[in-house]
């Protein structure tokens, strides 16, 4: 009823409009038949650019019945006396029919021009969501979404062929897009449009070959805007396929990278503790008769070179559990004294012969943490400190709050760390240019502390001055509350 009514009110407004003219220049304003003419001309213009040629068609008849009625001699009579009156009324009529067809037109010509702006508008925007998704299956099913939200349509679905598997925007859409249509269609490689119904079916093709198909209800943009919806999604779902495929070829190749680098770096290592193991346990097993002292020494020597041998395991799956995020942390409240603590005791061999200087507040907010975890990162540190610094040397630790992080950092007086070696050190397997030789390490353990660090959801860092020694700095977001 309402569409009915709405052409009507634009009939009576325009029949209006030419009475309003009548008006004006019967009672108030009195010009030629000329003027009254061309007033009417542009009324029929204005209307037929705003509402279309039908209703400008509509007032041209009542305004050269009007204009024949008002202002034509005799006057107030649909009749002419003047033979010269016929032609200028026919002209009239001519002239607004013409003029109404060229304004309908270019009035028509720019709204197309305006349509066909906003879809391919709409057409970038898509491309720039299709882009965002390299994952497959993320992409699959935000694709309907994707057509829903960019063109406004009612629903869309995804029919891929080698997957026969169909993707629905929701469950509307599933009731209107059969999975049969979608099939068919990507079969015959051919849209089908059913515009009386506003669906429609566009196949999905790369090339000469057809992949999928795309279903669309309530469609009211081009075919030719369907057919560029469609090329973009079976790019899109190519380009995340290709991707996915480096992605797992590029794992795979870092994997083996890793693999070989673990065993020839854990090779190299293990065969230093076990040479000790292997000879003090060949002069043990010897006929050489070793006093208490002598026995000793061998003993330490074995324990010892046990101890490391079993820390370079631990390294190595701590790396395997680390890369797969299998690791389990245990996150209690803790003060940032009981890790250092805990690492201090830890790392007494590599400290010897250095002394250890702590600053840090008093009143310092708890952290959630792993304690072992964050005690195995200071270790780290510490034991690097020890190991790299000169005899005699202190090491300090200093603990201060920046803002909702708390940034403890371990100094040391050691030769210093270049800039190429800064930018990798944290790297799995990598080890000083200057110290590979010289300092004995597997190269893990700076990479284990950074894992556990962002596992807290911190940071880890280094600064050094090749002379001067290295500050090892990582922060922890701290509790709101003070132990």
């Amino acid at each position: 009823m309402r569409k009915a009514v709405h052409p009507l009110l634009r009939l009576a407004a325009s029949a209006a409009a030419v009475f309003v003219i009548v008006w004006i220049y019967s009672r108030i304003i009195h010009v030629n038949p000329t003027t009254v003419g061309f007033s009417f001309l542009l009324a029929v213009l204005v209307v037929s650019a705003v509402w279309g040629l039908p209703y400008a068609i509509f007032m041209a008849v009542v305004a050269t019945l009007a204009y024949n009625f008002f202002f034509l001699p005799p006057l107030f009579k649909f009749t002419i006396a003047d033979p010269q009156n016929w032609v200028a009324l026919l002209a009239f009529l001519i002239t607004a029919v013409i003029a109404s067809q060229l304004s309908e037109r270019a009035r028509r010509e720019a709204y197309q021009s305006n349509q066909r702006r906003r879809e391919v508008e709409r057409l970038y925007a898509f491309s720039q969501q299709l882009l965002v998704t390299d994952n497959v299956f993320g992409l699959l099913n935000s694709v309907p979404n994707y057509i829903v939200d960019t063109f406004g349509t009612a629903g869309a679905a995804l029919f891929l062929e080698n997957k026969q598997k169909t993707y629905y925007s929701d469950l509307s859409a599933q009731s209107a897009l059969p999975l049969e249509q979608l099939k068919s269609t990507t079969g015959r490689g051919e849209p089908s449009l059913n515009r009386s119904q506003g669906i429609c079916y566009m196949p999905l093709r790369m090339g000469v070959r057809s992949i999928g198909s795309l279903g669309i209800v309530g469609c009211g943009v081009s075919r030719e805007t369907l057919e560029a919806i469609g090329s973009l999604v079976a790019i899109a779902i190519e380009r995340a396929s290709t991707m996915e495929k480096l992605t797992k070829t590029e794992a795979s190749r870092e994997s083996d990278r890793l693999r070989s680098l673990l065993l020839d770096s854990v090779t190299h290592e293990f065969r230093t503790p076990l040479t000790s193991i292997k000879a003090s346990a060949e002069t043990l097993l010897s006929e050489v008769q070793l006093d208490k002292p002598q026995l000793k020494e061998l003993a330490t020597v074995i324990n010892e070179e046990s101890d490391r041998l079993n820390r370079l395991i631990e390294e190595a799956s701590e790396v395997a559990q680390l890369d797969a995020r299998q690791i389990e942390l245990h996150f209690e409240p803790h003060d940032i004294r009981e890790p250092i603590a805990l690492a201090q005791q830890q790392a007494k061999h590599a400290l010897e012969g250095h002394t250890v200087e702590i600053t840090m507040p008093e009143n310092l907010p708890t952290i959630h943490m792993d304690l072992r975890r964050i005690a195995e990162v200071l270790t780290q540190l510490l034991e690097n400190a020890g190991k790299y610094s000169a005899p005699g040397k202190p090491i300090h630790i200093t603990v201060e709050l920046q803002g909702a992080m708390l940034l403890t950092s371990v100094a040391d007086q050691g030769p210093g760390i270049e800039d190429l070696d800064q930018a990798m050190i944290f790297e799995k397997f990598y080890r000083g240019r200057n110290q590979r030789l010289s300092i004995q390490g597997t190269g893990m353990g700076l990479a284990i502390a950074k894992a556990i660090v962002e596992l807290h959801g911190g940071t880890i860092s280094v600064c050094s001055q090749v002379g001067r020694g290295s500050v090892f700095s990582f922060t922890l977001p701290a509790q709101l509350h003070t132990p």
